[in-house]
């Protein structure tokens, strides 16, 4: 009689178990987590829905990678092709297909200019962050909808006025500081 382990050649775990996990990769891209409501508020929705989605994706056999970039320089802005804060990307498609802007207080103080920031339309009404119920449909809709693996093509990157005010803001901030 021969045992199990001796016909698997994978050492010992049978193969059939050795299912790969599907990726959920979640970029939340921000300007300010110490002072801007508006970022605070995304990622706490955020954590929220990751939390609430986890346990169906865990059973369905997903692995949820979440990766919180402070985009603090024009530098990193371009490098993941930024376009107003807070965004938040799932498998690199945005959860939104249009970036609406509002005034921003919070980050106009950091920078000492006015700055829009990100706003949210969902199910008609505008947000000043994502509501929860929005990031956790998009999840699903990513997982569920038949979304590809890859993100979407983009057209050609160019960093927005308003984020090169912001960043030229806090330069000239920091040089008013040193003097």
């Amino acid at each position: 009689m021969s045992n199990k382990k001796d016909e698997c050649s994978c050492g010992g775990d049978c193969c059939a178990q050795k299912q790969e996990k599907k990726k959920i990769d979640i970029d939340f891209l921000y300007l300010d987590l110490n002072t801007c409501k508006r970022c605070q508020g995304a990622e706490s929705n955020l954590d929220q829905a990751i939390n609430e989605v986890s346990t169906v994706l865990k059973s369905a056999g997903y692995e949820v990678s979440v990766n919180k970039v402070n985009i603090s320089s024009p530098e990193l802005a371009i490098k993941h092709e930024f376009l107003s804060s807070p965004t938040i990307r799932i498998n690199g498609n945005d959860i939104s297909l249009d970036v609406t802007e509002t005034a921003c207080k919070d980050c106009g103080d950091i920078c000492g200019d006015s700055v829009d920031c990100r706003s949210w339309f969902y199910e008609g009404v505008e947000h000043p962050e994502p509501p929860k119920e929005m990031i956790v449909n998009a999840i699903l809709k990513e997982v569920y909808g038949g979304h590809s693996q890859s993100p979407k093509p983009k057209k050609e990157y160019l960093l927005p006025d308003n984020l090169r005010a912001f960043f030229t803001g806090i330069t000239a901030k920091k040089e008013e500081r040193e003097d």
